[in-house]
């Protein structure tokens, strides 16, 4: 699973994700955690950024709480899951990260590690949105990250990764043209273990409020 990222704001995300009216206020974050509300690239007319919760709460939900189970879905089995089957269609999302971290167990500790693209400071998880309205008319905008299996590097700390588009496939998987499902399996492929690098960073990052540059660098 994905439970933990970072973003950084080194560049502008406007420009990076081709975003017309980008919008403005987001800052740096190293230690991204579910529930906060984080920027997520839509497309309507031409690209936008909207800040949405982490952990999907479908339309049809009755209870909002079920985001909390839901900040990650399966690559594997998107087309099976009624709260993901439908969001294939037109719902599709961009996920602004830097990186992420994953938890190796040993023995009876888990020791995290932070994964990061070698030469792209900015890169797109794949994602899933809805827009849940409560019974007093409140509206809910939410996200999925998708995972799959792990490549070669994050296999040595964990069994999944979030799914990591290749910048070429970003406008495809954002846009409104419907995608076979022959074609997830490639479009949503493990990152090239080539392109990417880990370290061991601080026990710190188990704590969300923790939120400082300190948390990605590397440790021992």
């Amino acid at each position: 699973m994905c439970g933990r990222y970072s973003l950084l704001c080194i560049d502008d995300l406007g420009n990076r994700f081709r975003v017309n009216d980008p919008a403005i206020g987001f800052k740096s974050h190293f230690n991204i955690a579910p529930s906060t509300e984080q920027p997520v690239v839509v497309h309507g007319d031409g690209n936008a950024l909207v800040p949405m919760r982490w952990g999907l709460i479908p339309s049809w939900a009755k209870d909002p709480a079920i985001g909390h189970r839901m900040i990650n879905a399966r690559a594997e089995t998107l087309p099976e899951k009624p709260a993901f089957r439908p969001l294939l269609k037109n719902r599709r999302c961009l996920v602004p990260a830097s990186g992420f971290f994953e938890w190796k167990k040993d023995g009876a500790q888990k020791i995290p590690y932070y994964f990061f693209l070698k030469d792209a400071p900015l890169f797109a998880f794949a994602g899933l949105y809805d827009a849940w309205t409560s019974p007093g008319g409140l509206v809910i905008r939410s996200y999925t990250i998708i995972t799959t299996g792990p490549n070669g590097l994050v296999g040595q700390v964990h069994n999944r990764m979030p799914a990591i588009l290749l910048r070429e496939n970003e406008e495809r998987w954002v846009g409104q043209q419907p995608i076979a499902p022959a074609d997830l399996t490639s479009l949503l492929a493990p990152c090239p273990v080539d392109a990417m690098a880990m370290h061991r960073v601080s026990g710190r990052v188990n704590t969300p409020v923790n939120d400082t540059p300190d948390i990605i660098e590397p440790v021992g």
